[in-house]
């Protein structure tokens, strides 16, 4: 199944949402990728080779892409070698290693200058908050490893540097949602220092690790599905997520974030309302159980056409029942793009602070005994508009 059109067509779009803004700004694009060198961390996501897909149409000169996912960038490179008429430079590299290694400031330094620096490596579920060991890990990724990279663009600036956000940074209840918003003033305060710009956007359709993703995972092994039934979320196509990170990243103004222009009424969806049409595609209908013990001892049914899925109300921590993309406080433009809205933000604080915030999260997490509330509270003296959701269940608790 084309997972892409499937989900274009339930959102009853006939073309990407992006694709008048990618026509109407192909020239700016094509003078600031064609020839140019282009170095993707994170490549081997969802995002990331959505991203390297849109910038090949333009023609770069080199790509390197770098993501700690082995496994991931050999499929990537046998993914875009497959597809016909793609073009493809004759320098493009893949290394499987850690953006915050040695190895990489050295391949960095080697294959540079770069003129496009795009960051994809990111914690990005829910289900990363835990305990303290999984937070700690997800505040590496999302911020200390963010910092040191900045750190390194200050001594190689490019034209272009992107990061990607998510719209759980807007009002966020998850500590993943409020260390996105963290590392958006982390990478906003830099911006005296080079030109950075990010993005916040709904939920990729099938993305790795997503629950669509999952849907189909379960299918492919004949296991039940799981589904919440009240949280809603606004969707994008992974060729359309690739199309919004390469716009704010090389469309962007210094300090600029981009948001899909999305209808609340209109463009939630719940989940539960995605796994019938799904199944259907499939040549299945779905059967409604309770429980996920019920809906494992009828697997059966499979075999009848009919497809068991287990139904629940939300209550695991951090779950938000609805997303959003931009808050009351902030300065957002709707008019500047067709369907991107965008958000001019100065650095709430300043480049220097940043280094006495960082010594108070390492502090915190040096104790031979952090707990998850400590961790709350420095987010919250940060981003005081972070509401924190504890119900002390994670979603490990969920099939």
């Amino acid at each position: 199944m084309d997972t892409n059109n499937f989900i274009l067509n339930y959102l009853q779009r006939k073309e990407s949402l992006f694709s008048k803004d990618i026509e109407a700004n192909s020239e700016e694009l094509k003078g600031n990728i064609e020839e140019k060198s282009l170095i993707i961390i994170g490549g081997a996501g969802t995002i990331g080779s959505s991203f390297i897909k849109a910038a090949l149409k333009f023609r770069p000169a080199k790509v390197v892409v770098v993501d700690i996912n082995e496994n991931g960038l050999t499929e990537l490179v046998r993914d875009l070698r497959s597809i016909a008429d793609l073009y493809i430079p004759e320098e493009f590299y893949t290394y499987p290693l850690s953006f915050d290694s040695f190895a990489f400031r050295k391949l960095f330094i080697s294959h540079g200058p770069f003129d496009i620096v795009a960051n994809f490596a990111a914690h990005k579920h829910v289900r990363s908050e835990k305990d303290i060991f999984s937070i700690e890990a997800l505040l590496e990724n999302n911020l200390v490893k963010a910092k040191g990279l900045l750190d390194l663009l200050v001594e190689y600036p490019p034209k272009h540097f992107f990061c990607v956000s998510t719209d759980k940074a807007a009002n966020p209840v998850n500590i993943m949602g409020a260390s996105k918003k963290m590392m958006e003033e982390l990478i906003l305060s830099y911006g005296d220092q080079l030109k950075v710009s990010t993005a916040r956007f709904a939920n990729v359709a099938f993305s790795n690790g997503s629950l669509l993703d999952g849907f189909l995972r379960r299918i492919e092994k004949s296991q039940p599905l799981s589904c919440p039934s009240d949280v809603k979320r606004f969707f994008v196509s992974p060729q359309e997520s690739g199309e919004i990170c390469l716009m704010a990243c090389v469309l962007g103004r210094n300090k600029e974030i981009f948001f899909p222009k999305l209808d609340m009424e209109k463009d939630l969806i719940k989940f539960a309302d995605i796994f019938t049409p799904l199944l259907r595609e499939l040549g299945f209908e779905p059967v409604i159980f309770n429980s996920d013990v019920e809906a494992r001892r009828n697997i059966h049914l499979i075999n009848e056409g009919k497809y068991p899925v287990y139904v629940f109300k939300t209550d695991t921590s951090g779950e938000k029942l609805f997303e959003e993309f931009y808050t009351e406080e902030e300065l957002f433009d709707l008019d500047k793009f067709n369907a991107l809205g965008t958000i001019a933000k100065e650095a709430t604080y300043p480049m220097s602070e940043f280094d006495n915030i960082f010594e108070e999260l390492h502090e915190i997490m040096d104790r031979e005994e952090t707990k998850k509330s400590d961790i709350v509270r420095w987010l919250k003296k940060y981003i005081p508009e972070f509401k924190h959701i504890e119900t002390g269940l994670s979603l490990d608790k969920k099939m």
